[in-house]
């Protein structure tokens, strides 16, 4: 089971996505438009604000017109990320779109909420071996852990930062 976020995206070019359930590791990655020729960040410019699912909010830092990673983000907690233009990151296993105009996606449909109860170490092996574990990204969006974020989870654990743990909500 995954998650299913709602989401209004508006693209630079004056068209309004439909609501759309998005999928990526958290749960979100756009849908592209039929025939939609034209890259996300091809208008990027320094200074731009930008959200990143796993690093949160950002600004643009540079632009490159001819490499492979257009544009490089440096986010609030000091991560330089370069991303493609379709917002791909350079770093991980990803293959979707991870980071968007701060002003185009609507992020009060995500589960920002506070851990309710501290798991001890015992609990969070346990219900990571059960897939019943989330791990609160640094964006603040809880996440479900899996092959994506064993190496993040492994850190916290080895960190003892068990308050960014939490069981999975049953839908």
């Amino acid at each position: 089971m995954g998650y299913g976020y709602n989401f209004f995206i508006q693209k630079r070019k004056y068209v309004w996505y439909n609501v759309i359930v998005m999928k990526l590791f958290l749960g979100i990655i756009p849908k592209k438009l039929e025939g939609d020729k034209m890259a996300y960040f091809d208008n990027a410019k320094k200074g731009d604000v930008v959200f990143g699912l796993v690093f949160g909010k950002g600004t643009i830092r540079d632009v490159f017109d001819d490499s492979h990673y257009k544009i490089v983000v440096e986010f609030e907690n000091d991560h330089e990320i370069p991303y493609t233009e379709d917002g791909v990151p350079g770093w991980g296993k990803f293959k979707e779109q991870t980071l968007f105009y701060k002003n185009d996606i609507d992020l009060t449909e995500l589960d920002f909420s506070p851990v309710s109860k501290v798991l001890t170490p015992k609990k969070i092996i346990k219900l990571m071996d059960k897939k019943k574990l989330e791990v609160r990204l640094p964006s603040g969006i809880w996440h479900k852990c899996n092959e994506a974020t064993k190496k993040y989870t492994r850190e916290m654990l080895e960190k003892e930062k068990f308050h960014l743990f939490r069981k999975q909500p049953s839908n």
